[in-house]
C-alpha cells in the first residue's frame, strides 16, 4: 500500500512544484541564451544614441516618445524573433513531446515559457528607460517609471502573441525566422516612417493604428496624462484586441510535433 502511494505521489507531484521545475528550466534556457538578450537590450540603446540630437528628437516626436520606440523594437526583438524562433527550434527537436508526456498539463508548459519571455521584456524595458532617461537628462517620477512599466507589459504582450502566432501557424523553424524578420521589419518601419506622414496620410492612419503605433501612443499619454484623450484610450483597446486575436491564432493552431 505504501509503495502504491508512493508511487502515485511521484506521478502525479504537486502542481506548484511541477511549475516551479518548468520555471527553473525554462530560466537556465535563458540564461544560456544571454547573447539573444543582450542583443536585444543592444538595439535600443543604438536608437538612444544615434537619436540623442535636438534634430532627432523633433523628427521623431521628442524624447519620450523615442525612448517608447527604443523599448517598442527591444520588445519586439525579443518577442517575435527570439521567443518565436526558441519555441520553434525546441518543437523542431521534439522538447515539446517530451514535455507532454509528463505530468504537467499543456498550459502549465506554455505558461512557464511565457512567464520567462515577460521577465526578459521586463529587464529590457527598465535598462531602456534607465539608460534612455540618462542620455537625454531626462528625470522621471517613480510614476512614470511605473507608468512606462506597464505600458512595457503591455506592448510585451502584444508581441509576444504575434510572435505566438507565427509559431502556432508555421512549422519550420527557418520558416519562423523568416517570417518573423519580415514582420519585424515591416512593423519597424511602420513606427520609424510611416507614423510622421512621409508615405501620405493613409499610411499615417495605418501606422497609427497598427501595434506599433498604438503602442507608441500609449507611451505618449501615460507620460502626459493631463492630454489623455479618446485616441489613447482606443489604443490601449485595439492593443487589447491583438492580444486576444494573436493569440487565439497561436494557441488554436499550435502544434506540439514538428510535423
Amino acid at each position: 500500500m505504501t509503495s502504491t502511494g508512493e508511487s502515485l505521489v511521484e506521478r502525479n507531484p504537486n502542481s506548484r512544484v511541477m511549475f516551479r521545475s518548468l520555471f527553473e528550466a525554462d530560466l537556465i534556457a535563458l540564461k544560456g541564451n544571454r547573447r539573444s538578450l543582450i542583443l536585444s537590450i543592444v538595439l535600443p540603446l543604438i536608437i538612444l544614441l544615434t537619436t540623442s540630437t535636438h534634430k532627432a528628437q523633433q523628427s521623431l516626436g521628442g524624447t519620450l516618445l523615442i525612448i517608447g520606440l527604443a523599448i517598442i523594437y527591444g520588445l519586439m526583438s525579443t518577442s517575435m524573433l527570439g521567443y518565436a524562433l526558441n519555441v520553434a527550434r525546441d518543437r523542431d527537436k521534439g522538447v515539446f513531446q517530451r514535455l507532454r508526456v509528463t505530468p504537467a498539463p499543456t498550459w502549465m508548459i506554455m505558461t512557464s515559457r511565457l512567464g520567462v519571455q515577460v521577465i526578459a521584456n521586463l529587464i529590457i524595458s527598465l535598462v531602456v528607460v534607465i539608460i534612455g532617461a540618462s542620455i537625454h537628462h531626462l528625470t522621471l517620477t517613480p510614476g512614470q517609471y511605473a507608468l512606462v512599466i506597464a505600458i512595457s507589459i503591455i506592448g510585451g504582450a502584444v508581441f509576444l502573441s504575434i510572435g505566438q502566432a507565427l509559431v502556432g501557424l508555421l512549422r519550420s523553424p527557418d520558416t519562423v525566422n523568416a517570417a518573423g524578420r519580415v514582420v519585424f521589419i515591416s512593423l519597424a518601419l511602420l513606427g520609424i516612417v510611416g507614423l510622421n506622414g512621409a508615405l501620405g496620410s493613409a499610411v499615417e492612419t495605418a501606422s497609427r493604428w497598427s501595434p506599433t503605433g498604438t503602442i507608441m501612443t500609449l507611451f505618449s499619454g501615460v507620460l502626459n496624462l493631463a492630454r489623455w484623450s479618446s485616441t489613447d484610450s482606443l489604443s490601449l483597446l485595439a492593443c487589447m484586441i491583438y492580444i486576444l486575436v494573436f493569440a487565439g491564432i497561436g494557441i488554436r493552431w499550435f502544434s506540439w510535433a514538428a510535423e
